[in-house]
């Protein structure tokens, strides 16, 4: 990523399944960004327009450490489909098959498949301090209710997920109002990711996602991979199962031995840009 203007900061605009991300460079030259001039970047009628913004930096444990920034500003540590994305710009720099990304979540292992790349997001995060939640709960069916939504599975992937197993009309019309609420309800003191999912069988679900500080999204790896988590703990599907999104499908296997969480699907190049930072911190600051 070079631009030939020193005045420009070269991105690359990046999505998986439509769950896009502007991508800055940071490894050689430094870059910090405030919560207000991110949020200027991310929207969609005055900025690039993004889900969340990445900055990849340097690493002495892994081939890239990537920052995750929501499109409210917010940082986060883990984003399944900008890790996919990430491992693909690493996995064509290097011309290998394999990447090992940094996040504050943890080392991450990702690899190339015939779904696209397939990132190994580690183990998911059960116990109710995991979420985390305000107080003891039990993760496998939680005792909390809004409204028309209840009964629902909490799982960590490195960040926090509720997930509704109704697929009634009401359900779903409650969930487009509800959501935004439930993300911030006291119960979840670090804000939550909040999902309405249908099983359709035993090896397939499909799901509706708000994200936490970015809104509904076309897709989110990190919630198909709690879904699927939440689904088998059920006994709803099997530890493996396509998760259709309304940007498509990504393929999730929970190898429950392993205590491992693979997610798969495409990792998309939008187009490569250059962008003047200071005209965007300038208006952040206006």
């Amino acid at each position: 990523m070079v631009s030939t203007d020193p005045q420009r900061r070269p991105f690359v605009k990046m999505h998986g399944l439509g769950n896009d991300f502007v991508v800055f460079d940071a490894r050689q030259a430094p870059l910090a960004l405030s919560d207000a001039t991110v949020r200027a970047l991310a929207d969609r009628h005055t900025g690039i327009g993004c889900d969340q913004l990445i900055i990849l930096r340097a690493s002495d444990d892994a081939d890239v450490a990537m920052e995750i920034r929501n499109a409210d500003g917010s940082t986060v540590a883990a984003c399944g489909n900008a890790t996919r994305c990430v491992a693909r710009l690493v996995m064509g720099e290097r011309g290998a098959e394999q990447a090992v990304i940094e996040t504050a979540a943890g080392l991450l292992r990702a690899h190339g498949s015939g779904a696209g790349v397939a990132v190994d997001m580690g183990p998911p995060g059960l116990d109710w301090q995991d979420i985390p939640l305000a107080e003891a709960g039990d993760t496998r069916r939680l005792d909390f209710t809004r409204g028309a939504l209840g009964d629902p599975g909490a799982v960590s992937m490195g960040n926090p997920h509720l997930v509704f197993f109704q697929d009634d009309a009401v359900a779903v019309q409650a969930f487009e109002t509800l959501a935004p609420q439930i993300e911030r309800d006291p119960l979840f003191p670090e804000r939550i990711n909040v999902s309405l999912a249908r099983v359709d069988a035993p090896d397939a679900l499909a799901l509706t996602v708000w994200e936490r500080g970015a809104g509904f999204t076309r897709a989110c790896g990190t919630a198909a991979c709690a879904a699927l988590v939440a689904a088998h703990r059920r006994g709803l599907t099997g530890p493996k199962a396509r998760v259709g999104l309304p940007g498509g499908t990504l393929m999730v296997t929970w190898d429950v031995a392993g205590d491992s969480v693979i997610l798969a699907g495409p990792a998309d190049l939008s187009f490569f840009g250059a962008v003047d930072l200071a005209a965007y911190e300038i208006e952040a600051a206006a």
